[in-house]
């Protein structure tokens, strides 16, 4: 068991534009939908895009999976949740629930194909806590996709656990299947 710790407080409003900027500057050279499909995303399925940011791989994501499926946008900061809503519109997309919050999803446990923690797993406090939450939410044979900042945080957490089996690992990205 491990020991309760405070809740996870966003970061301030400046320091989440400046980031959201970066993001959207790095992400005008990256093909979104092909790094999504890495990951195992496929038409049909119910994704969980887990520290969301502005949406670029939500909206990457409900693109691909279509209007047979589904994709939760999570965030703690409520200018991303604005983002990703924003974003939504503009895309015209109907298939995207958004939730705010800074790690309980609320969803149905075995309810998630893939989960996406892209760029976020090393902003966050508590890593156990949420790799039990993702555990719990993630259907068996479902697929945890980490890219970007904490993929050897990540890996170093759950070679301690042994709830997850790795599938692809490569310096910027790491896919766990659930066992």
């Amino acid at each position: 068991m491990y020991k309760r710790t405070e809740k996870q407080k966003p970061v301030p409003k400046a320091m989440f534009k400046m980031m959201a900027f970066t993001a959207m500057a790095f992400y005008k050279f990256m093909n979104l939908n092909k790094q999504v499909k890495r990951s195992g995303v496929r038409e049909g399925q119910t994704v969980l895009d887990f520290g969301c940011g502005s949406g670029h791989f939500t909206v990457a994501a409900a693109q691909i999976v279509g209007q047979g499926g589904r994709v939760y946008a999570l965030d703690i900061h409520p200018l991303a949740i604005k983002a990703v809503k924003k974003r939504v519109i503009k895309n015209n997309l109907s298939n995207v629930t958004t939730i705010l919050s800074d790690r309980k999803t609320e969803l149905p446990k075995d309810s998630i194909d893939v989960v996406l923690l892209y760029r976020t797993f090393y902003l966050v406090k508590d890593k156990e806590r949420l790799l039990d939450e993702l555990y719990r939410v993630m259907k068996p044979g479902g697929v945890l996709s980490v890219l970007g900042g904490g993929v050897a945080a990540c890996l170093k957490t759950i070679e301690r656990d042994g709830r997850f089996s790795i599938s692809e690992h490569s310096r910027r990205l790491l896919n766990l299947i659930k066992n």
